[in-house]
């Protein structure tokens, strides 16, 4: 059970019906066709939908309550002492709901934020606390207003430590989610390009990640990327610590080597922590989950242990084999210049391969700077380590004039079409070759992915 609707009644004190201290909530959703036995269905409204008129699916399949925007009449199907909690928005009235139900359950909150990482990081820092307490962590990416209500919501009563991860493209929106988990540990992985085209610039990102702040626990802890000037000359709370790769950094990641299938790395003076995931962006990442750790009390040896077992998430640095033996790195998930030069990196290091190629794609919300940030993507690619490279997308054909502008050795060519860069691709189709798929998500670069893996 997470809560009665007795509990819930006196959160959202409007209401119709009859919240009892027996009707048990077992499940929040947004979604009438996940509702289940004693289910508290809760209707978002959109500018294109209206999940009020899917009340009825969500009571036959087993919602014992919901929340219910005040100007719509009660459901006629519905018994009269079913409880509709009323309100003028039920996303508010959901926020309202999950950080009150956050400080029944009380747990140590740990908010994650940054332009690149946070997703990893956040799952990082999951694995390192479940080894000494019961953890609720963010699953994906639900990181909104409405994901991370959604999270808390789903943390069962029991819950010790609770991961969040924080997600924002406008001002505002960290603060509000920082506001409603009020984190006791805040960690900001770094500052990049993602959502340019609504913050103005990297200040400006810089400037909404510190939001995480303000909801932030008095006395509470904030991790930071110490090699970031634009969160190290900010206004910082007392208790803030420093992870990256500067020797004035509280945490310190040095020699770092990134082999076939992990990466192996120096934290402080502690040297052979291991990841099954490649690059020295990883390697900053685990050092973030370290710090946390120290902070929950959780050993160095058990962190390090944990985090030499981690789980990798789909399409993001996801090693495959495709036709021939190819190796295939699928980094498809997402992408801004930061992580792109990133992922770049990464495939310069790995050794072992005669040919490695990038295959590139498009990086969305960077605004009217969008074509001079693909072209600074090739800052990243070594000529002596890199085959080729091939784009698809409309700004990143930017990234193959830069490459050609430079008179580089590297073989480059823009496909017009995935059925195109296919065909590109099948001189390298071998077990000597490693191809690096980068692209932001809204490219739908795992299709072209799905074909290298199983043609059929």
């Amino acid at each position: 059970m997470l809560f009665t609707t007795e509990w819930a009644a006196t959160i959202l004190k409007q209401y119709s019906g009859k919240p009892d201290a027996q009707t048990q909530i077992e499940h929040v959703t947004t979604n009438s066709k996940e509702s289940s036995a004693n289910t508290l269905f809760i209707p978002i409204v959109g500018e294109r939908f209206d999940g009020h008129q899917f009340m009825e699916e969500a009571f036959n399949k087993g919602a014992v309550a919901a929340v219910w925007q005040e100007d719509l009449e009660r459901p006629e199907f519905l018994p009269d002492d079913f409880p509709l909690f009323l309100t003028t928005d039920t996303t508010e009235a959901m926020q309202t709901l999950a950080s009150a139900y956050r400080i029944l359950v009380d747990p140590v909150v740990v908010g994650v934020t940054g332009s690149n990482g946070k997703t990893t990081t956040k799952d990082m820092i999951a694995a390192v606390g479940k080894t000494k307490y019961k953890t609720h962590h963010t699953l994906g990416n639900y990181n909104n207003g409405i994901g991370l209500p959604l999270t808390i919501l789903s943390m069962p009563a029991e819950t010790e430590l609770l991961v969040l991860e924080m997600g924002m493209d406008r001002f505002g929106e960290i603060e509000q989610l920082s506001k409603i988990a009020q984190p006791d540990i805040a960690v900001i992985t770094n500052i990049g390009e993602s959502h340019m085209a609504f913050l103005g610039s990297r200040e400006g990102i810089a400037q909404a990640k510190m939001e995480i702040i303000i909801g932030l626990k008095e006395n509470g802890l904030l991790v930071i990327d110490g090699d970031e000037p634009l969160l190290t000359h900010a206004d910082l709370p007392s208790h803030t610590a420093t992870c990256g790769f500067g020797s004035a950094n509280d945490w310190g990641v040095s020699d770092v080597e990134v082999q076939h299938h992990q990466t192996v790395f120096t934290l402080g003076q502690e040297s052979d922590y291991t990841i099954p995931l490649l690059g020295k962006h990883h390697a900053l990442n685990a050092a973030f989950a370290a710090r946390v750790g120290e902070a929950l009390s959780i050993p160095r040896d058990v962190a390090k242990k944990a985090l030499k077992s981690l789980e990798w998430t789909a399409m993001r640095f996801e090693l495959l084999k495709g036709q021939g033996d190819v190796s295939v790195i699928n980094d498809a998930y997402n992408a801004s210049p930061t992580s792109m030069k990133a992922a770049i990196e990464v495939v310069n290091d790995m050794k072992g391969f005669a040919s490695k190629v990038l295959v590139l794609g498009d990086m969305f919300e960077l605004g009217e700077d969008s074509k001079a940030m693909h072209r600074s993507v090739t800052d990243a690619i070594d000529p002596t380590q890199i085959s080729a490279v091939f784009t698809l997308g409309e700004d990143a054909k930017e990234i193959i004039e830069d490459i050609q502008q430079h008179n580089s050795s590297i073989h480059t060519s823009h496909a017009a079409s995935k059925y195109d860069m296919i065909e590109l691709l099948s001189p390298y189709l071998n077990q000597d070759s490693l191809i690096l798929f980068k692209a932001s998500r809204g490219m739908q670069f795992e299709t072209m992915i799905e074909r290298l893996i199983d043609p059929s």
